[in-house]
C-alpha cells in the first residue's frame, strides 16, 4: 500500500502481511527483506478489540512505525467491508484510538501518537551528526531539539527548502553518530513563511533506512515543538521529493495536563491490487 499519498500521487509504499502463530520473527526479517519496501507491518488480528501490530526494516524490528500505523489501519477498513471504522491498534504494548474513512481517492486514516517528549541542549552532544547531514551551523534556522514519542528523533531545522533538498548526507557517518546518541535518525526541515507547512527528509540509517518516504511520527513531533514553541500546533508536512514519491502527513499537537500530545493523518492508496468498494471474500 502507499502511505500518506499526496494528491494522489506517492506515498511511502509499505507491505502489510496478516500476521498468525505460524511466523516466527526469522520469518518477519526476512519477508521484510525481500518485500521491497522499507517498512513491513505485520498485523495480529486474532484479539479483534485491538489488533496487534509490529513494525520490521531490512535491519530489525522497530517499536513504532508512523506511516506504517496508517497503512495497516487502511488494510483493516478495507477487510471489514465497511464505510468508517474507529477502533484501537496496539503496537510494543501501547493501545491507541484509530480512525479510517473511504474517500473517493484513497483511505484517510488518523491515530493518535501520545505524549511526546521534547529536549533542549542538543547542540552540544550533536557536533558529528551535523557534520554528518552535510551542514554547517550558519544552514541551521534555530536550535536543533531531540523529541521522542518513545525512541528519540533529532529535529533539525534548516534556513530555506534549497538547503534541504541539496542536503547529501554521510550515512555510514550518520548511522554511527545516531547509534552513539542513540538516536532513530535526523528529521529535517524548513518552514514555509506562514509556517503552515513545511518541506522535511527524514534520514535514518541506524535503522536501514537512509531516506524515508513519508515518516509520521517525526511528524507529530514535529507539530509537538511547534505547539511548545509558537503555540501552534498544527502542520502538513511534505516529504519524498527527492525521491520522486512526493508524500504529505497531518499532524496536530494539543496539551493535556502537563504533556503534549498529537494525532496523525495521511491518505492511503491501497494499489490497484485492492478493490475499495468491497472486502476480500
Amino acid at each position: 500500500m502507499n502511505a500518506c499519498t499526496r494528491d494522489g500521487e506517492g506515498g511511502s509504499p509499505t507491505a502489510i502481511v496478516i500476521d498468525d502463530a505460524t511466523l516466527t520473527d526469522d520469518d518477519r526479517h526476512a519477508i521484510a527483506r525481500g518485500s521491497g519496501t522499507s517498512h513491513t507491518a505485520f498485523i495480529d488480528t486474532r484479539t479483534a478489540d485491538a489488533p496487534m501490530v509490529r513494525f520490521f526494516t531490512s535491519a530489525g524490528e522497530l517499536t513504532n512505525c508512523g506511516h506504517g500505523t496508517i497503512a495497516a489501519q487502511a488494510v483493516l477498513l478495507h477487510r471489514s467491508g465497511a464505510a468508517e471504522q474507529h477502533g484501537s491498534l496496539r503496537t510494543a504494548g501501547r493501545t491507541f484510538a484509530t480512525t479510517a474513512i473511504r474517500r473517493h481517492n484513497g483511505i484517510e486514516v488518523w491515530f493518535d501518537q501520545g505524549a511526546i517528549v521534547l529536549a533542549d541542549h542538543a547542540e552540544a552532544a550533536t557536533g558529528g551528526i551535523i557534520a554528518a547531514l552535510d551542514l554547517r551551523r550558519a544552514d541551521i534556522a534555530a536550535g536543533v531539539r531531540v523529541a521522542s514519542p518513545g525512541t528519540p528523533r533529532l529535529l533539525v531545522p534548516v534556513r530555506d527548502n534549497l538547503t534541504l533538498l541539496s542536503l547529501q548526507p554521510d550515512f555510514e557517518r550518520l548511522a554511527t553518530e545516531c547509534r552513539r546518541l542513540g538516536y532513530l535518525g535526523c528529521f529535517a526541515y524548513a518552514l514555509s513563511p506562514d509556517a503552515r507547512t513545511a518541506a522535511a527528509r527524514m534520514f535514518a540509517p541506524a535503522i536501514g533506512v537512509n531516506e524515508d518516504i513519508a515518516n509520521a511520527n517525526s511528524a507529530g513531533c514535529l507539530a509537538a515543538h511547534l505547539l511548545d514553541t509558537s503555540g501552534d500546533g498544527q502542520i502538513e508536512i511534505h516529504q519524498g521529493d527527492t525521491l520522486r514519491r512526493p508524500s504529505a502527513i497531518f499532524a496536530d499537537a494539543t496539551r493535556t495536563g502537563s504533556s503534549i500530545v498529537a494525532r496523525i493523518g495521511g491518505m492511503v492508496d491501497p494499489g490497484p491490487s485492492i478493490d475499495l468498494s468491497a472486502p476480500e471474500p
